[in-house]
């Protein structure tokens, strides 16, 4: 009969996966927190940034998966 281990002695794939998944959500999290500060923006600081209010409203209206 053959020797069969069930024993899986590493780890680090699924920590990779978690990792990158985290760092995904963050990104995501990160796009929504900024694009919901960037529709808050009166005209007077969009200028201030180089910004039209139409480049403002696009920008803020993205999803947050989108780069």
């Amino acid at each position: 009969m053959a020797d069969i281990s069930l024993h899986f002695s590493s780890k680090a794939p699924l920590a990779g996966t978690y990792t990158a998944l985290n760092q995904i959500f963050n990104v995501w999290r990160r796009r929504a927190r900024d694009r919901r500060e960037l529709a808050q923006l009166d005209r007077r600081t969009l200028r201030d940034l180089g910004l039209s209010e139409g480049q403002a409203q696009f920008e803020a209206n993205k999803p947050f998966w989108r780069d």
